[in-house]
């Protein structure tokens, strides 16, 4: 919408500005010559003039700015508030030289004596004026001195009232005294009250009683006193009338004397006989005086001062007895105008007076009488060198994100959501560019724009609009997006406000309310100093006569306002004044550190007159700009006031319209005038179309139109657009630049900014090929470099509205302004480029139309690493064997832990493409066919009967190719020739210059960016014609190859410094002449592919010696051959026929090339032992693998400058005895291939994602051939072609497959030098046509303009280039530090799980033993009923506790071992007795026992009455809680109600997952489970706190679990909503009531939304009442927290399916990087921890936090050296470390789960999590410590991480004993160590630590026996008390 601005204009404004002439100095001196005559002609009539010396010429006053005005006027004139201005002597002389005689100066009554007393005035004043008058008279004019004009002073207003006041009439009887003393000698002629009509009207009612008997005496008063001090007979005083007022008159003459009257007079040129009557009638009053025609107001007279001089002296001529003296010719002249301008030292100084001249006359008289054939003629020139190229979007329009971070609603937020945009529409997500940073640069690097200009959202920096308000994400987002414009090379350009004020300032008047301007200012303030550093260009605003005029004007925008008489015009000052204080705010603070430049950004149309004839339509359209430009640019550029024309024309209409005001303009003080004026760098200038201006009359109507007396209109042959406002009318920008430049800044001679033009198109029909758009572009363009190269107007920057399309504002989404097109309809946003985005880009890149001049391309030169030796021939197997030997035994864990780190400089990242695959243009300039265009033409060969016809057409979108690759900034492109398109029927004869030429085009467009072209001669496509002579079976067909090779290397190679002679010869000689699946479609799978294989090695080393004999020494190239493999592992590496089988499998494929190539010339000798034996088996006479020369192997050998190698997937081989018929390549081979099923499928079948097997093929090929430089030339997936543009999947295929190509480089030393990611785009897929991709564009194939839209992996590719690798992230790195000293470390287990005895001394029935007796319910059919058998097993469990140096253990009460049947009917003493026993030992081994009331083991008698969902267990389960704490509370300190609500609700109750197995109600059940859990929580709470803490001391919670969520997507706010979800329906739905009272908005709003949408009465989720959610809240002394891992969240659509899934909406998965575990649902995702952590801390009021369950399970073999588990603690434990020391949580304390492995619910025994190993099978069930059990004693013992920077701590040398070896620290290079921060030797450290412990006694001692005082002295309470009085006290 820029633009929605100049729909506004065109609709409602035009502006009045006078129509004068212009007169030459030939003119001036007639005027002169026919006033004498005028002077004749009364001399004879009247004996009143003497001579031509008596009649007065009058010109003036000198005015601040330039009126262009044929109406009255009454404008601001020079008061010496500034200096008079240079060079004004000599426009007096010329004003003396044209005939003129006096020169007004009116005094200024508040400038000379501001307080109203002659003894104070300001004598700088006084001596201006005294200058002034002394210079006219030094050039010979009299100067003619007015007192006062009308208006009274304010001052003195606000003191003494109007004048019927006598106070004010003696003060202003003493100004005249005054100014007679000061002035009276220099001047002859005077007026005392120039407007007596205005005078008396001043402030008052007309007629107030005394006013004019006041004035006429006051005027009576000072004539008398001047004639007294001056009684020369030349001395003359009057007093001024309007012509209409005549009757006054007679009381003039007959209590106040003048010597002449000065009458304002209004002349019409088509009534001229009014004007006679009119003078007639003044000198019949006034008989004895003359008369001096003081002003002249004309109207309607023709355009040429001959004609208006000679109808005005006609009409005196007609007039009789006229005693005229003088005559005002200022509207003959034209109005004078001083511009005033800031110096350098920001001083206003005039600097030039511009006579005679009206700026919009002068451009209009400058292009009127051009012809349409001149007007449009077109400049092919460039713009300067330097001109800067821009696009722009707006906040509001594209970032979305409207209540994100924690942004303040903005008015449109508001406007959108009252349903005010087009249907409904709002700006919620818009183009979602709050989360789409990198697609949005990734656009702009595409267009190749030097500059972004984009705005900030007010909302989201303060989001009430004040500095308290501070949203630091909003901060961070835009930090984000500068700091990558940045780092592309794109200069941002900030827009502090576009229109979308925050509510809450809008709700105290907006830009109504003054205070607005001190709230802008601080926010300017801010972002200056945040932004800054960076930023360089700043727009203060806008466009903001759109927000004046429609936001408050006419209403159509909000905030709504329709106020066009008061509320615009204010809004329009207070803007004014914000931009001045913004300006002063950077000139003062920051300019002289940034160096930045603050503007504005000022909408304007061009305004032609509708008539040009018409004198009165020019002067509208002067009017009309003035109305629409000049309301805002006149106070910024010229002298900190508005235009006289809008203030004289608001004033008309004011005394019009007495009865309905029409406009009321504040008004400026001098002061805030003087700040305003200047306050810009620049001049920004957003345009987009014209208008037609006519006069009219606008009555009182409010608004431009009305006030301005203007009407605007279109011509019906202007191109129209979308939208009904904006009519392409590119010649109107170039007169309005000459306008700008002229009016404007020709004194400042500050630049233009060209901040925004652009066209809507509608969103119908074909909106990618933007024709329209492109020609608006075109031309609008053209007309800017004509004003800048013809016209010399300083024009900086062009800026293309807008980037991309966005909310249109009242419009919403049916206008489009974009380059980019934005599917709104699809929740990706996804961006595609226009046909103008790369018409655009064509611009850029030749800064203009001018012809490009043809750059000199030359590739960079690629150094040659040759090998010193060849090599020898491989074995068999072969001994790089040893990479199984070496990988193939590593764990899961070693296999897929994550490599940070990045790749060497200079690390070849680029994307790879086909010719075939994307060129199209099958036969096009001459194109030949290929086989591939002869096989795909033929019907059912591809699905769909898909073909390359046309493909991506590439061959006619060159520009659209390059756009992408300049947009990922890739190093270097894969592309391949068609040789066909070169040498149509593949020979030199054929040559096809067209081909040539797009390549050339190509490979320059490539270089011109710094791209690497990377050229493969030959992917596939063989020339027809050769096909016929059998193709690559004919020996003949290697010359050929050779003669098309080296007319490329001739042709291109200047610039082409990489060459691969074939990709993949394995696919051609197997799949094309073997299995025949591809052309040519040979089916000889025994014979042809060793023929082909032969004759590819062949043709590949005549090539090569071609390139290294005639061309390496002048081009410096590399050459080498690109080969297909994939990784094999063996199906058991521990045989040795296996691994063998798998050796063979690579020789036979990779081998096959790459052993002629880079050993000796020669195939393998696994190949040639097997293809042999086989032949001798088939009973042949020789083998069917063809043989090499000894010449020609040596010819091969050696024939490669590098390793290029392709790879996609990894195969599972097992070996076989293969048949011998028919004869086959295939059981040549004696092996059986098969996928690794682990891994994640592809959309191609047999094509997994494996990427470990990447890093192992990398080693082969490094141990096989020699440690050659590798270039990984393709690898990539394929996804589906419905998979558009969210490919997350690839984006994980990039991150594993890449990440293993560093660890090889990183870790095993490959030398690997280039990663080419396939493919640059969608393409024609070979045999699965277009119905799976490759590429990281998505191409539309359905749409002829095949459009290229950047998916998920294109941002995601962009970044690993950018980082070169993956750069260990401040998330990921170790942080070293300590927790607090009381911090609990603690272990955990749960009854059901370890206990046993599950039938043992009276224990019930719990409902887990019933679901693990329930068949099927738990793997493996394990069960609870011996478990560990802690219950008989105390002692054991405490002496491993004590191996862990842990001050805490977590354990849970079994409910049913202590209350059978659940109720205290009876109570169970023999299970008590247990706990006591537990408790005694816990205490003795000083460890302090955290307690789990309820673990999800209920007493089956209780859920056979219903269990959860019955409320009766409320009060049951407070029974249970009141003995436990009665009988075993003296014993224990911190408590947990219930363990995991989550899971008992909704595994137990909702899936059917746990026990009890229920599944049949999901949609009711497991929220009224959670509904009482949720009260029963907090009636155990309650009780504890009013009945046990006063005398227990004990802390009471609730242990809630949650795993952490990331949106799937990052860069989409649908899955960052649904992240959103996941989390707020897991940890939300028990935590938010706890700690905020009730069930969250969001939970209750969704599931009441699809309860009532599913037919249902209310809401499935129960309602707590207000009552209980009083008694809920604050029910927690700590937040109890498991967690365990993370996951990715997105959207989901159950449809009406009414559920916990359904209403969640949401999907979950994890990232293919995490680690995995022996738990299915469990990642290792250590990074959630911290941020799950920060959370819990900003959502639930940073409540204490006890972390009561971390860990990780495994599963399969047993392994006590458990790595990944001790990874697992560190990584995590570490994060917390984070989120304590850096994010401020407060955590106390920290649970491992758990202390030993046990039965894991119902996954049985298969899943182990314990620190320690039971061996099930063992009746005696022994515990085992494992090795991570060394690790975490040692974070107990530190306390957290010491930085081993610092040396070995003291903490990691006591471990306890474990199974395995320990971790031994690293010992200390020298002898001595840290202590209490002094560097000791451990001799001193020892002394001191010992007496440090000595005192720590005593201290403890002393500590020990205040406590115990204290503790007897002290009161019982039954206050809930300080947490921190137990184990959480706070920070010290």
């Amino acid at each position: 919408m820029q633009s929605e601005e100049n729909r506004i204009a065109s609709k409602h404004l035009a502006v009045s500005g006078s129509y004068e002439s212009i007169l030459s100095v030939r003119m001036k001196h007639l005027l002169g010559i026919a006033f004498l005559f005028v002077f004749c002609l009364y001399g004879c009539r009247t004996g009143e003039l003497t001579g031509e010396e008596d009649f007065m010429l009058v010109a003036g006053p000198l005015e601040k700015q330039l009126v262009r005005s044929l109406g009255n006027t009454v404008t601001e004139t020079f008061d010496c508030s500034h200096p008079i201005p240079a060079g004004s002597k000599q426009i007096f002389e010329n004003l003396k030289h044209s005939g003129v005689t006096h020169f007004k100066v009116p005094l200024s009554w508040a400038q000379l004596l501001p307080t109203g007393l002659p003894s104070q005035p300001q004598q700088a004043v006084v001596t201006c004026y005294q200058t002034l008058l002394k210079q006219l008279l030094e050039v010979g004019l009299q100067p003619l001195v007015v007192l006062h004009g009308s208006t009274v002073p304010e001052t003195l207003r606000s003191e003494y009232g109007g004048w019927e006041s006598q106070e004010l009439v003696k003060m202003f009887q003493w100004y005249a005294e005054f100014s007679f003393k000061e002035f009276g000698a220099l001047a002859n002629a005077w007026v005392t009250f120039s407007d007596l009509d205005g005078v008396w009207h001043d402030g008052q009612p007309a007629g107030a009683p005394g006013a004019l008997q006041n004035i006429l005496q006051l005027n009576k008063n000072i004539y008398q006193i001047y004639h007294q001090q001056f009684p020369d007979k030349e001395r003359r005083l009057s007093i001024g009338v309007r012509a209409s007022d005549a009757a006054i008159l007679p009381q003039i003459k007959g209590s106040s004397p003048t010597d002449f009257l000065s009458v304002h007079i209004e002349y019409n040129c088509a009534s001229t006989s009014n004007f006679a009557k009119e003078l007639s009638a003044l000198q019949m009053l006034n008989v004895d005086r003359p008369i001096l025609i003081f002003d002249v107001t004309v109207h309607n007279c023709p355009d040429s001062q001959y004609e208006l001089l000679g109808t005005f002296l006609q009409a005196l001529m007609n007039t009789n007895n006229l005693n005229i003296m003088g005559c005002d010719m200022t509207d003959m002249f034209g109005k004078l105008d001083m511009e005033d301008v800031p110096t350098s030292f920001g001083i206003s100084d005039f600097k030039r007076m511009n006579t005679f001249i009206n700026s919009y006359q002068n451009v209009w008289q400058k292009f009127q009488s051009q012809t349409t054939a001149e007007r449009d003629l077109f400049l092919n020139e460039s713009f300067p060198s330097g001109f800067q190229w821009a696009t722009s979007s707006e906040s509001f329009k594209v970032e979305g994100g409207w209540a994100e971070g924690g942004k303040g609603e903005t008015i449109w937020d508001r406007f959108g959501h009252d349903g005010l945009a087009n249907a409904h529409e709002t700006a919620d997500l818009a183009c979602d560019s709050y989360n789409k940073v990198d697609y949005d640069v990734y656009l702009l690097r595409g267009l190749h724009v030097n500059t972004y200009q984009f705005s900030i959202s007010w909302a989201r920096i303060f989001p009430s609009g004040h500095r308290g308000s501070q949203s630091e994400k909003g901060h961070l987002y835009y930090d984000k997006l500068i700091n990558t414009l940045i780092e592309s090379d794109i200069q941002p350009v900030v827009t502090l406000y576009h229109w979308d004020l925050p509510q809450t300032l809008q709700d105290y008047g907006g830009w109504t309310n003054a205070s607005v301007v001190e709230a802008f200012k601080d926010y300017a303030d801010f972002c200056f100093s945040r932004f800054g550093d960076r930023v360089k260009t700043w727009n203060t605003f806008s466009s903001p006569w759109v927000v004046s005029h429609a936001g408050y004007g006419t209403g159509e925008h909000p905030p709504g306002v329709k106020d066009y008489v008061v509320a615009s015009y204010q809004a329009t000052h207070n803007m004014i004044k914000s931009h001045a204080e913004a300006w002063h705010i950077y000139n003062d603070k920051y300019r002289k550190v940034q160096g930045g430049k603050v503007g504005i950004a000022l909408n304007s149309d061009w305004a032609e007159p509708m008539d040009p004839s018409k004198p009165e339509d020019i002067a509208a359209a002067d009017r009309y700009l003035q109305f629409m430009l000049g309301w805002f640019a006149h106070p910024i550029f010229v002298n900190g006031d508005y235009p006289s024309t809008l203030k004289t024309k608001i004033e008309q209409k004011r005394y019009a319209c007495s009865l309905s005001e029409p406009a009321r303009l504040p008004v400026f003080t001098a002061e805030e005038r003087q700040r305003i004026h200047g306050t810009a760098d620049f001049l920004g200038l957003n345009h987009y179309t014209a208008r037609l201006v006519n006069n009219s009359v606008g009555g009182c109507t409010p608004g431009p139109s009305g006030v301005g007396d203007f009407q605007s209109h279109v011509d019906p042959s202007w191109s129209s657009t979308a939208s009904d406002w904006i009519y392409s009318t590119p010649w109107g920008l170039r007169r309005l630049l000459n306008y700008i430049s002229t009016e404007y800044l020709n004194v400042s001679k500050v630049p233009i900014h060209i901040t925004g033009n652009g066209m809507p198109t509608e969103y119908i029909g074909e909106t990618l090929n933007d024709t329209d758009r492109i020609e608006y572009m075109k031309s609008y363009i053209n007309e800017a470099l004509k004003a800048i190269l013809i016209d010399g107007v300083d024009v900086q920057r062009f800026t293309v509205q807008s980037l991309m399309d966005g909310f249109e504002g009242p419009q919403g989404y049916s206008q489009r302004f974009g380059l980019h097109q934005v599917n709104f309809e699809d929740a990706n946003t996804p961006r595609t480029p226009k046909q103008s985005a790369y018409f655009y880009s064509q611009v850029v890149k030749l800064n203009g139309f001018g012809t490009h001049k043809g750059h000199a391309f030359k590739g960079s030169e690629m150094q040659l690493n040759r090998r010193p030796k060849a090599l020898s021939p491989s074995e068999v197997p072969s001994k790089s064997k040893v990479i199984w030997e070496k990988f193939s035994n590593q764990s899961p864990f070693q296999r897929k832990v994550y490599h940070y780190g990045t790749f060497p400089h200079g690390f070849v990242w680029g994307v790879s493409s086909s010719a075939y695959q994307i060129e199209g243009g099958w036969n096009a300039d001459g194109k030949g066919p290929s086989v591939w265009d002869t096989f795909t033409q033929k019907p059912g060969s591809i699905p769909a009967n898909a073909n390359g016809d046309v493909a991506c057409d590439s061959y006619h979108r060159l520009e659209e190719d390059l756009y992408m690759l300049r947009a990922l900034r890739v190093k270097s492109y894969k592309f391949s020739l068609s040789w066909s398109r070169i040498f149509p029927d593949g020979r030199l004869t054929s040559l096809n210059q067209n081909g040539v030429d797009y390549y050339n085009r190509l490979i320059d467009g490539l270089l011109a960016y710094n791209i690497t072209p990377m050229v493969t001669l030959y992917h596939w496509d063989l020339p027809q014609a050769l096909q016929v002579l059998g193709g690559w079976e004919n020996v003949e067909v290697i010359n050929i190859f050779n003669d098309y090779s080296d007319f490329c290397f001739a042709t291109f190679g200047d610039r082409v410094k990489f060459w691969m002679t074939f990709n993949q010869p394995h696919t051609i000689a197997w799949s094309g002449y073997g299995l025949g699946q591809i052309p040519p479609n040979v089916k000889n799978p025994g014979i042809a592919p060793y023929r082909v294989a032969h004759n590819l090695i062949k043709a590949h080393a005549k090539v090569y010696h071609t390139y290294d004999d005639k061309y390496r020494t002048s081009q410096s190239g590399l050459v080498s051959i690109a080969l297909n493999a994939d990784w094999i592992e063996p199906i058991d590496v521990n045989v040795a026929r296996e691994v063998e089988a798998a050796d063979r499998a690579l020789q036979f494929q990779l081998g096959w090339f790459a052993h002629p190539i880079f050993k000796n010339g020669d195939y393998p000798d696994a190949m040639k032992w097997h293809v042999g034996n086989k032949s001798d088996l088939q009973g042949l006479s020789e083998t069917r693998l063809p043989l090499f020369s000894d010449e020609e192997k040596t010819s091969i050998k050696g024939t490669a400058d590098m390793f290029c190698v392709n790879h996609y997937t990894t195969k599972i081989v097992r070996y076989v005895t293969a048949q011998l018929t028919p004869q086959s390549y295939e059981y040549d081979r004696d092996l059986t291939e098969a996928d690794e099923t682990d891994s994640p499928t592809t959309a191609i079948p047999n094509q997994r994602a494996v990427a470990w097997g990447l890093r192992r093929l990398l080693n082969w090929i490094k141990e096989e051939y020699g440690d050659p430089e590798i270039y990984i030339t393709e690898n990539g997936v394929a996804t589906e072609s419905k998979t558009t543009w969210d490919d997350y999947e690839r984006v994980f295929y990039f991150k594993t497959y890449i990440d293993e190509a560093l660890k090889a480089h990183d870790l095993d030393g490959v030398k690997i030098k280039g990663y080419i990611a396939t493919s640059l785009m969608d393409s024609f897929e070979w045999l699965n046509g277009y119905q799976v991709g490759f590429g990281l564009h998505h191409v539309d194939f359905t749409n002829p303009n095949r459009p290229r839209t950047p998916k998920y992996s294109t941002h995601f590719y962009y970044q690993v280039i950018k980082d070169n690798g993956f750069p260990i992230t401040d998330e990921e790195k170790m942080i070293y530090g300590h927790f607090r000293k009381d911090f609990i470390w603690s272990t955990a287990t749960a009854s059901y799980q370890v206990e046993g005895g599950w039938r043992a001394d009276g224990k019930g029935l719990s409902i887990w033993d019933k679901f693990a007796h329930t068949p099927l319910r738990i793997a493996n059919d394990d069960n609870g009923d011996i478990a560990c058998n802690s219950y008989n097993k105390v002692e054991d469990d405490v002496a491993i506790l004590k191996q862990l140096p842990v001050t805490h253990y977590r354990l849970s009460i079994s409910w049913p071992r202590v209350l059978p049947d659940g109720t205290t009917k009876h109570i169970n003493e023999a299970g008590l007795n247990y706990y006591n026993r537990l408790l005694d030992a816990l205490l003795a081994a000083n460890i302090q026992p955290i307690v789990t009331l309820y673990h999800w083991d209920l007493p089956q008698a209780l859920q056979d009455i219903g269990g959860w969902e019955n409320e009766t267990i409320i009060d049951k389960f407070r029974d249970y809680a009141d003995l436990i704490f009665s009988r075993l509370g003296p014993k224990v300190k911190s408590w947990l109600t219930l363990n995991e609500p989550y899971n008992v609700a909704n595994l137990g109750y909702g899936y059917g997952e746990s026990a009890p197995g229920i599944g049949s109600r999901p949609g009711t059940l497991p929220y009224i489970v959670g509904h009482t859990l949720i009260k029963a929580h907090a009636e155990a709470w309650h009780l504890y706190n009013d009945k046990y803490r006063a005398t227990q001391k004990g802390i009471i919670s609730i242990s809630l679990n949650s795993d952490w969520t990331e949106p799937r997507n990052p860069y989409k706010q649908e899955d960052i909503d649904a992240a959103r979800r996941v989390l707020q329906f897991f940890i939300g739905w028990f935590a938010h009531p706890v700690f905020n009272g009730d069930y969250s908005n969001m939970m209750k709003t969704i599931i009441r939304e699809r309860s009532l949408a599913a037919g249902l009465l209310k809401s499935r989720l129960p309602e707590f009442t207000p009552e209980e959610i009083k008694r809920i809240k604050g029910t927690h002394d700590f937040f109890g927290f498991n967690h365990y891992t993370s996951v990715l969240a997105f959207p989901v659509n159950h449809g009406d399916l009414q559920s916990y899934d359904g209403d969640r909406g949401a999907g979950t998965l994890s990232d293919r990087t995490w680690l995995e575990s022996g738990s299915f649902w469990l990642k290792v995702s250590p990074f959630g921890f911290r941020r799950v952590l920060k959370f819990i801390k900003e959502e639930y009021g940073n409540p204490p936090i006890i972390v009561t369950e971390n860990g990780m399970s495994e599963r399969g073999p047993i392994d006590l050296n458990d790595i990944h588990r001790s990874y697992y603690y560190e990584k995590y434990i570490n994060q917390m470390l984070k989120a304590y020391l850096l994010d401020n949580v407060d955590i106390r304390g920290y649970t491992a789960w758990s202390l030993m492995d046990n039965l894991e619910w119902a996954a049985g025994f298969t899943e182990r999590f314990g620190l320690f190993y039971v061996n099930f099978s063992d009746p005696k069930l022994p515990r085992v410590a494992k090795n991570s059990v060394t690790l975490y004693s040692t974070i107990i013992n530190c306390n957290g991480f010491p930085d081993p920077a610092l040396g070995p701590h003291e903490c990691s040398s006591t471990v306890p004993e474990a199974t395995s070896a320990p971790i031994t620290p690293v010992p200390s290079v020298n002898n001595s160590v840290n202590f209490l921060g002094m560097r000791l030797s451990t001799h001193d450290a020892e002394i001191g630590l010992t007496t440090t412990f000595s005192f720590l006694i005593a201290a403890v001692f002393g500590a020990i026996c205040i406590a115990f005082f204290l503790f007897k002295a002290k009161k019982h309470s039954k206050e809930k008390p300080d947490v921190g009085s137990i184990q959480l006290a706070q920070h010290e």
